[in-house]
């Protein structure tokens, strides 16, 4: 059986610096491609049923377009995913003040976040792994953020085509902190996602105001479009009448995941397959939430390689990650971080149905 292997070729210059793209080989059919800009999935091939290889993930074509303005394809976003009301919450008596972009607030991290940064990052392989671990220093003050943070972020694809994501991160100083990838997930290539099948392992999930921010406790998805307990078809769910759908235009919204066997222990949070099951995707996780997002604000602006537009429902996201604007909300779990303490976080994507494997 092949082994799996690492490789490094340039990707182009990011604001002066070099920039590397890093391909894991399963030695099995997965492929995971891994940019040094914003420590980003670019690429990640999997086989169907019948061992046809192809991408599910949305992608951009060169460096040009990454550091452009983009809604964060395949990027790892932080300090702190998701939203923080009016980008200003309060730690230890101090207030502190994230700049504004999204509507008031302040969203992945603020205009500056990790998506823009270039990581270092080594690369490794053994006779089960290929893996590509990624570093990024965040000085005291960055985006507002109090503390300097060291994060690593390592991603690891095992023979059995399982990509896994670890986070780890530790400060000189209390902070907040909040990591996901944000890939655009599209197991079909249709044009859209609207005949995907989705299942959330949720009983409850975060209803938002107009801008995205958390209204209160969470709300039972039970007689709601949100109920996801059961796979669903997406374009049935979104075509349902409800004023949250109808506010953020789709599903924006996090689910609150069941609580798991263990402290840190891995769950199921989400199951997605193709119209034809010729693939499907399961999402495990050791976080409290998954924000589910039907790109709902992508207009065909962006393209991929192969000339291919983005557009809305042509892809989702599942971001798993704490709770949005926990920061301000003492009832959601803490995403403080004090010096002494290691922010840990592991989230695994699993494809079942890859050949040989039923």
């Amino acid at each position: 059986m092949p082994r799996p292997t690492v490789h490094r070729t340039p990707f182009g210059s990011a604001h002066g610096t070099e920039t590397h793209l890093w391909t894991l080989d399963s030695g099995a059919g997965v492929r995971a491609e891994i940019l040094t800009y914003g420590a980003t999935l670019h690429r990640l091939t999997v086989p169907d049923t019948s061992g046809t290889a192809g991408g599910v993930v949305r992608s951009l074509t060169g460096i040009d377009d990454y550091t452009a303005k983009h809604p964060y394809f395949g990027a790892v976003v932080g300090r702190y995913a998701n939203r923080i009301a009016h980008g200003r919450f309060t730690l230890d008596g101090t207030e502190h003040h994230i700049p504004a972009n999204d509507r008031g607030h302040a969203l992945h991290g603020g205009p500056d976040g990790f998506h823009t940064k270039v990581w270092e990052a080594t690369g490794d392989h053994t006779d089960d792994t290929a893996s590509v671990r990624l570093t990024l220093h965040s000085p005291d003050g960055d985006m507002g953020f109090p503390g300097a943070l060291d994060t690593t972020v390592t991603y690891t694809l095992d023979t059995a085509g399982t990509l896994a994501v670890d986070y780890e991160s530790v400060t000189d100083r209390a902070t907040v902190v909040n990591l996901t990838n944000h890939a655009y997930f599209d197991l079909a290539g249709h044009g859209d996602v609207l005949g995907h099948r989705l299942q959330v392992d949720a009983d409850a999930y975060l209803p938002v105001d107009g801008d995205g921010i958390p209204l209160g406790a969470a709300a039972g998805v039970q007689g709601t479009p949100f109920d996801l307990t059961e796979p669903r078809v997406l374009g049935e769910r979104l075509g349902r009448e409800d004023g949250q759908l109808r506010a953020a235009g789709g599903f924006d919204h996090c689910w609150v995941l069941r609580e798991p066997t263990g402290a840190d222990a891995l769950r199921r949070a989400a199951r997605l397959t193709a119209p034809d099951e010729s693939r499907v995707l399961e999402v495990w996780t050791t976080r409290p939430g998954i924000q589910v997002y039907t790109a709902n604000q992508l207009d065909g602006a962006f393209t991929d390689g192969t000339g291919r537009r983005h557009e809305r429902h042509g892809s989702l996201c599942l971001e798993t990650q704490h709770l949005p604007d926990a920061p301000n909300r003492p009832d959601f779990p803490s995403t403080v971080l004090r010096p002494g303490g290691t922010a840990r976080s592991r989230t695994e994507l699993r494809f079942p149905h890859l050949p040989g494997r039923g």
